[in-house]
Order: C-alpha cells, then structure tokens, then sequence
C-alpha cells in the first residue's frame, strides 16, 4: 500500500485533526494516541466523533470509569477529547463536560548509595560502557533515551554539567552530575571519551 493510498483512506476529519497536531509539533506518539483515543469514542458512541453531544462525553467517561479504566488512560483521553472538540471543530462549549480525574502519586524509591554501587556493578558487558551509562543516567537524572542520545561532546566532566539535546517534549537543557558513590572510575571513562 503506498503513502497516497493511506492518504486518501483517511477521512477529512481525521486528515484536519493530524494537521492541527503537526502544526503544534505534537510528538508522533502523541499524535497516534489522539487518534486512538478518538476512534475509541466515536466507536462507543457509534457514529462520527463531529456529532457528539455534551451528554455522549459524560456517558463515554462514566463508561470507562465503570469498565475500570486506569485514571491516567482517562485523563489522557479527555485531553485528546478536549484538543479534538477545542480545536480541531472549533466546539470549546463541550469541552467544559470532561471531567480530570485526580487520584494519588506515588513517590519513587529512592536508592541508597550502597544499592547504586550494587546496581553499577552488577551492569552487564565487559568495560566501562554501561557502567558509564547507567551513572550517568541515575547521577543527572536522565532518561534512557536521552543516555543513549548523549556524545562525548556533551559532558563537561570539569563542571560537572551534562547537555541533554531534545529530551523530553524535545527541549534542551544542562543537568548537573551528581556525584555518588561508584562514579570516580566511570567519571575518568567520560573524561577519556570511552563512551
């Protein structure tokens, strides 16, 4: 099947709203989840999303709710919802109707010292290579694709800092390296450039 097949399989409707997420450079997963998430509602409601009513979205939400549907799936929903009716059909009076549901965060497990160094020594591959990776990521609080994204030319090992380019939301930033314990023998891996 080529592009221009798949092209003229979608509908204006769907066409208009990925040229609303392109414009504001909404990531290409970010983009697949709308649709999803679109295609999901106008499935419950059983015709097209364009015809909904106020009283469609509250009932599509006290379906997932009763169907057990993890809050975060349904906030993420009504926020793909909210930018389809807001924006994409211009009808900002339903979006008033979706409800955000709150419900508790739980704090991450923060690592001792001793369990980093059991963590780093436990790293697979002979050499420094993923020692230095791993350190790197739990001493900056990185995430794994912005390790794996990083060059030689980001670290600055005398002030300590890290350049991370498009991390998350494709922004950039400089994150501190924090020193802990078992990062002296990753730390001379980086000034050497053994990444």
């Amino acid at each position: 099947m080529t592009s221009t097949k798949s092209a003229e399989a979608i509908s204006p409707l769907r066409r208009r709203m990925i040229e609303d997420m392109t414009v504001r450079k909404f990531s290409d997963k970010t983009r697949h989840d709308y649709i999803r998430y679109i295609a999901s509602f106008a499935k419950f409601i059983g015709r097209s999303p364009d015809t909904a009513t106020a009283e469609d979205l509250r009932r599509y939400q006290v379906h997932q709710t009763e169907s057990g549907v993890h809050a975060s799936a349904i906030n993420s929903s009504a926020s793909a919802l909210r930018f389809f009716f807001k924006v994409t059909l211009g009808r900002a009076d339903l979006v008033t109707q979706l409800a955000r549901v709150h419900y508790p965060r739980r704090l991450p497990r923060v690592l001792s010292p001793e369990d980093v160094g059991r963590l780093l020594e436990a790293a697979p591959g002979p050499g420094l290579k993923y020692k230095a990776a791993l350190s790197v990521a739990y001493g900056a609080g990185l995430r794994a694709s912005e390790v794996v994204a990083l060059t030689v030319t980001d670290i600055d090992s005398k002030r300590m800092l890290i350049r991370v380019e498009q991390g998350k939301g494709r922004k950039c930033c400089v994150q501190h390296l924090r020193p802990f314990a078992g990062l002296s023998r990753t730390r001379a891996s980086i000034q050497i450039g053994c990444l």
